[in-house]
């Protein structure tokens, strides 16, 4: 049995596109661009909102791995009864304002945006609908409960997916490389992300997470000018030095969209001399 899924009325797609269109704005400079994004999302995703309560249910369920089998059943078996504890039309209003803010102020090619996961999240949405037989449900159970009981490094994607049309996704996939997903890799996706959901609302939280992402960079720096591959590298140890400098200023700079680009622009630096 095959069901059709709509991506724009899955929570969790709707938010991975927007930030990853925030990540654009950020890179790019487009300052009015970036803010009027950052208020969509804050406005819909912010504490207490219906469509946050649901986005925590998908990230429960997408992004806990490691756990025994007895652990994913019941975290399943929570996070459905809690999701039949939201208010679902308030969520499909919420949804139906973002879309129409879309449409009308961004454009569409916002849902182009390459989103790795976007099998799982579909297989989460269809755990959460009510138009699934007791056989296909168990199906997409037993497929989220994989992705829960494997170790970090083992999950993937999940493979038993609602219906989607394989040549529109090859399409979105091979449009967002091309264009895009080249120019961040996963830990500054990481910093956006965060940068997007904690700060404003809980910065405390960001300003711990970017300490410490700051921290790991310093820490890559170092070893990166002792291996034997780069100390005898001029270009390479005056790369490194840049980094180490830059890094050093941030202690006294306030947390805003500059800091945050220049943040971006190290990592990127420390990805190219660790290739």
């Amino acid at each position: 049995m095959k069901l059709k899924h709509n991506k724009k009325r899955n929570t969790a797609f709707l938010y991975e596109v927007l930030t990853k269109e925030v990540a654009k704005a950020v890179v790019s400079k487009n300052i009015a661009r970036k803010n009027s994004l950052l208020s969509l999302v804050k406005e819909h995703f912010g504490r207490n909102k219906p469509l946050r309560k649901e986005l925590e249910l998908y990230k429960t369920l997408g992004e806990t791995s490691g756990a025994d089998l007895y652990f994913a059943e019941r975290l399943i078996q929570e996070a459905r009864r809690e999701y039949e504890s939201l208010n679902k039309e308030e969520i499909f209003e919420a949804q139906s304002d973002i879309i129409n803010i879309i449409n009308k102020q961004f454009g569409t090619k916002i849902y182009d945006n390459f989103v790795p996961n976007y099998r799982n999240l579909a297989t989460i949405s269809q755990i959460f609908g009510t138009d699934v037989s007791t056989k296909h449900r168990v199906l997409l159970e037993r497929t989220i409960i994989q992705g829960i009981i494997s170790k970090p490094e083992e999950v993937v994607e999940a493979k038993a997916m609602p219906h989607v049309d394989d040549l529109v996704y090859k399409k979105v996939v091979e449009s967002f490389n091309e264009k895009y997903d080249g120019r961040l890799d996963e830990n500054q996706k990481a910093l956006i992300g965060k940068y997007v959901t904690l700060f404003g609302e809980n910065n405390l939280e960001f300003k711990v997470y970017l300490n410490e992402e700051i921290h790991r960079l310093k820490g890559e720096v170092e070893v990166m000018t002792e291996s034997e591959e780069i100390k005898d590298d001029k270009e390479m140890i005056r790369k490194a030095s840049m980094l180490s400098e830059k890094m050093e200023e941030f202690r006294n700079q306030p947390v805003d969209d500059k800091l945050i680009q220049q943040v971006l622009k190290i990592q990127e630096l420390a990805r190219e001399i660790n290739s």
